[in-house]
């Protein structure tokens, strides 16, 4: 990741839209090899994020959930990285014992080192492929219970693993 972005932070996202907004200035600063595990509830805004992340890597292709096709490539516009955006809770599922061999088999038509690659559910499974990885926690409950008409998430990343 460029240093244009802090290496780890804390923000209070009040709506969708700033959620998509933390994802496009992260979008700008990944690089190729950058791997991004995504951690949170149902519902806590790791799509939405995911979408802004796009935007910002000015990739082609609308993001949705890949929870139906386990993962979707989104190629550069601009010859930057490709997004490959993974369901990992799926692959989880689907037994394989092997981290690193799920993801291959999931013939995509990039090299994972020259992506971005980010996955939903990803803790427990994508760590294992990758020395280091940018955890970013979806945090729902805390804005709620503060208020229970709030919409917002609190949104925390941080590098681990070696650098």
């Amino acid at each position: 990741m460029k240093d244009t972005f802090p290496r780890e932070g804390r923000e209070r996202l009040e709506r969708a839209e700033d959620t998509q907004a933390l994802g496009e200035r992260i979008g700008r600063a990944v690089e190729a090899g950058d791997v991004l595990i995504l951690d949170g509830p149902l519902g806590a805004g790791k799509t939405t994020f995911t979408q802004g992340l796009a935007r910002g890597m000015q990739v082609k292709g609308r993001v949705t959930s890949p929870t139906f096709v386990i993962a979707r490539e989104h190629r550069s516009l601009v010859g930057g990285p490709s997004l490959v955006h993974v369901d990992a809770y799926r692959l989880v599922d689907a037994g394989s014992e092997d981290p690193s061999g799920a993801l291959d088999s999931l013939d995509l038509d990039t090299e994972l080192d020259e992506a971005v690659v980010v996955a939903e559910w990803g803790g427990g499974l994508v760590e294992q492929i990758a020395d280091r990885y940018l955890l970013i926690s979806f945090d729902r409950t805390t804005a709620v219970e503060e208020d229970p008409e709030s919409e917002a998430r609190i949104v925390e990343w941080k590098w681990v693993g070696r650098s």
